[in-house]
């Protein structure tokens, strides 16, 4: 088809460059990897603290609450990758298309969720537990973590080939400390419960722990915020689709830097060119299933039920607000398995908080990286990989600084930075409707049941952010 005019929106960026897709790899274990880091990041806050926190509250009456935040983030997930599969772009670099300052604006609202170092902090917290340490080192140690995970993302030489190398050990760990539990720890009055959990035990419990632990934890299951944004550069990374002609991240330090475009490209909707897309977009769509949603849930599920088997109901359990379930979780573990368990409970869980908070500096760093260069010095002789060290280093000092003010109570942290995630994603809904119904050819745009997944995740996650915002005003006039 000669002579096509670009979709894509030029009043704000450059128009992009129109060449044919890439074919999708023979064999598609090497391409395998975005979904599982999405859903190694993810495992967390929600995974490893708010669903086991509200298992030990309320039982497994709300797990059903998971399967709804997993489903209705696959299909955010895949809206967001859709258009950087058709233009090498990123989901931010669109928004900007539209009005220039969105991009900035998601990545400010993902620096004041990620600034608050909620994950390191109960990292270092679980740490203390295998130590003995007091509660008073939880900050230098969570210091120290953030000093490494700084040096670790801006002295690989690729960095999502870093991250993604992390991300998959730690989710043989999890997979290991899973396997364990199932044959030692969870019994069987927990499965009967999910089994209820999921069918006629269902029940919203917001009476007993509040809309913003509940709006949290369903924000949280999965990814969240601005993780599920940075699927777009993962997947670019990674070399899906028109991302296959854009270069990779890598150190400024220790890695290669190669010019790059600071836009887009997009192709014609010839009948080659989209016969290529219907199999990278069948790929597309198995990976984030088979690994994001798959492993978010599984993790979930087993995770909160062994909350159940060990900590439910326990008067010194009920009622907390912090992380001190994991300490007493683990403490039975230890007494019902062996010392060997509890010791085995806590590593793997300070390990896994570790991979998610370096995941989570990295995913900040490249939405705003990305963001910066595209948008504000698109121009200028600096590189992205530069903009991105420099945000590495600089979310790494404010973290230390906020840990040294005094602000280390993981719980609180967390339902803050979860809050201020499930607010992104009820914009960025939004914006995903507008984006991909007009910016892409008639061939490949957001339709029929995918285009109600996103209009149900506008209702969803709109309709909890109004009930918090009612809550907290409520408590502020007494």
């Amino acid at each position: 088809m000669t002579g096509f005019t670009p979709t894509v929106p030029a009043r704000v960026l450059p128009s992009v460059t129109v060449r044919d897709l890439p074919e999708p790899p023979r064999s598609t274990w090497r391409v395998i990897g975005p979904g599982l880091v999405g859903a190694g990041v993810g495992l967390a806050s929600g995974e490893f603290i708010l669903w086991p926190y509200i298992a030990s509250q309320v039982g497994l009456v709300f797990v059903w609450g998971a399967a709804v935040g997993i489903v209705t983030q696959w299909f955010l997930n895949m809206e967001i990758e859709r258009y950087t599969l058709a233009t090498g772009e990123t989901a931010l670099t669109g928004f900007s298309r539209m009005w220039k300052h969105w991009g900035l604006v998601f990545v400010l609202m993902t620096l004041a969720s990620n600034l608050w170092p909620g994950w390191v902090t109960t990292s270092a917290t679980m740490v203390t537990y295998l130590t003995g340490s007091g509660a008073g080192s939880v900050r230098w140690i969570a210091a120290g973590m953030l000093l490494v995970i700084a040096l670790g993302l801006t002295l690989a030489p690729v960095i999502y080939t870093a991250l993604e190398r992390v991300i998959f050990v730690k989710i043989a760990l999890v997979a290991t400390l899973a396997v364990v539990a199932i044959l030692f720890a969870i019994n069987a009055e927990s499965w009967v419960e999910l089994g209820k959990g999921l069918t006629v035990g269902a029940r919203f419990p917001a009476g007993e722990l509040g809309i913003a632990v509940i709006m949290g934890a369903v924000a949280y299951a999965g990814a969240g915020g601005g993780q599920n944004l940075c699927q777009s550069n993962w997947i670019r990374d990674k070399g899906f689709g028109m991302g296959s002609y854009v270069p990779r991240l890598v150190s400024p330090v220790t890695g290669q830097e190669e010019a790059a475009a600071s836009t887009g490209f997009q192709f014609a909707p010839t009948a080659d060119n989209l016969a290529r897309w219907r199999r990278w977009w069948r790929f597309a769509n198995a990976e984030q299933g088979a690994t994001f949603a798959l492993v978010s849930f599984l993790t979930i599920g087993l995770m909160s039920m062994l909350a159940y088997s060990t900590v439910f109901g326990r008067p010194e359990v009920a009622g907390r607000n912090d992380i001190g379930f994991l300490k007493v979780e683990g403490e039975v573990l230890r007494g019902m398995v062996g010392p060997w368990f509890g010791v085995l409970f806590w590593l793997v869980g300070a390990l896994a908080l570790f991979a998610s908070a370096m995941g989570i500096v990295d995913y900040t760093s490249r939405l705003a990286s990305d963001t910066i260069k595209t948008v504000y010095l698109r121009d200028r002789s600096v590189s992205v990989n530069r903009v991105y060290f420099l945000t590495v280093w600089a979310m790494t000092l404010a973290g230390i600084a906020i840990l040294l003010l005094g602000f280390d109570q993981p719980l609180i942290l967390l339902v803050f930075s979860a809050c201020f995630a499930a607010v992104m994603m009820f914009v960025y809904s939004i914006l995903l409707i507008v984006l991909n119904r007009r910016a892409l050819p008639d061939a490949i745009k957001v339709r029929s049941y995918r285009l109600g997944a996103l209009v149900w995740s506008v209702a969803f996650f709109g309709t909890l952010t109004v009930l918090v915002v009612v809550q907290q005003v409520q408590k502020m006039i007494g």
